[in-house]
């Protein structure tokens, strides 16, 4: 029994995933440092990963598997905080698949730096399907404001995500755990900075992340993200940016197009086809597919249509109706009050 304290201490909430469960493990297992602890989960599900998990230690990885009742997916991760030891803690989506030199690159990379919460990218792994592989360079394209927002180091307001996101223990003192709403990673990103930490993106640490295995799936995804950003708005004023609303315009330039192609002239439907164009050409090189560089088009739409919609459902509903909201809960939530911290 290894009794020495980790350094990184890798947390993940699970829900009904023992598939995806079973390749983080897999990969965790083919990690060139050992420095790290996984600890699993189990947030309610029906069909549980345990077995999956006692295998993996069995095979010499050090691991944690916790069961406890449904009640989402940032509670799970505060109580997988609870029970781990290392001193950096990082979040990881059960989804994700680690790269060999995930653990390593992080000890070098923060070994001689002042961070105290970093970010990594993602992307798609060559197992993956087309669709995910399609959905993967919608996320993190440049052609639809996707990914890590620009993924350049120096960016001032770089946001980390859950799907690949750690941060220390000191923090975690001061600032707390995961508050459960949508966009939950942001809202914690927002309370580390705000408490003068310092966060960074560190491109070496990069995961391979499945996410959704279908376009019908991804539209639900994107949709909450739109919504969620006009609750992050209610929390944080100010911090909504000009970036925020182009999906918003997308949805409403494409409308008018197709409003404008009906009454005036098809013409008007050629501004959409050329911007369809360039995200299937951007596929083509990136991709090297044709079939994946097909399936990004709707990918695309999608991911701006979907986020689009919500967020515009959420503007209207909660800023200019202002309803479908508790003031004074949004309140509570921005002063830290919220009783499930």
């Amino acid at each position: 029994m290894e009794t020495q304290t980790p350094s990184f201490s890798i947390i993940v909430p699970v829900y009904n995933r023992p598939a995806e469960v079973k390749d983080l493990c897999e990969s965790l297992l083919q990690q060139a440092d050992k420095d790290f602890e996984l600890i699993i989960v189990e947030d309610g599900s029906t069909v549980v990963c345990k077995d999956i998990v006692d295998e993996a230690i069995a095979g010499g990885l050090r691991a944690s598997y916790f069961y406890k009742e449904n009640e989402g997916r940032s509670i799970a991760r505060n109580y997988g905080i609870e029970r781990s030891h290392g001193r950096w803690l990082i979040f990881v989506d059960s989804d994700c698949v680690i790269p060999p030199q995930y653990i390593a690159t992080l000890s070098k990379e923060l070994k001689n730096s002042s961070l105290d919460c970093f970010g990594g990218p993602d992307g798609a792994h060559h197992s993956f399907s087309d669709t995910q592989k399609a959905i993967n360079y919608s996320m993190t394209s440049f052609m639809t404001t996707g990914g890590i927002r620009g993924g350049k180091v120096q960016l001032e307001k770089f946001v980390p995500r859950t799907f690949n996101m750690g941060f220390t223990r000191e923090v975690y003192g001061r600032v707390g755990g995961f508050r459960e709403m949508f966009s939950e990673d942001i809202d914690m990103s927002t309370r580390i900075r705000q408490a003068g930490f310092s966060i960074g993106l560190i491109l070496a640490a990069y995961v391979w992340h499945k996410r959704r295995v279908d376009l019908r799936k991804f539209f639900r995804q994107v949709y909450v993200f739109g919504m969620s950003r006009i609750t992050l708005a209610l929390l944080y004023p100010g911090s909504l940016k000009a970036v925020h609303l182009l999906p918003a315009c997308f949805v409403v330039g494409v409308v008018a197009c197709i409003l404008l192609a009906i009454c005036v002239s098809p013409l008007w439907l050629l501004p959409p086809a050329v911007y369809f164009l360039a995200v299937f050409i951007g596929a083509l090189i990136s991709t090297h597919s044709l079939r994946i560089s097909l399936i990004a088009v709707p990918a695309a739409a999608i991911q701006l249509g979907g986020y689009g919609i919500g967020f515009i459902k959420a503007f209207v509903t909660k800023i200019l109706l202002r309803r479908g909201r508790d003031i004074e809960e949004e309140i509570n939530i921005r002063k830290g009050k919220n009783e499930r911290l």
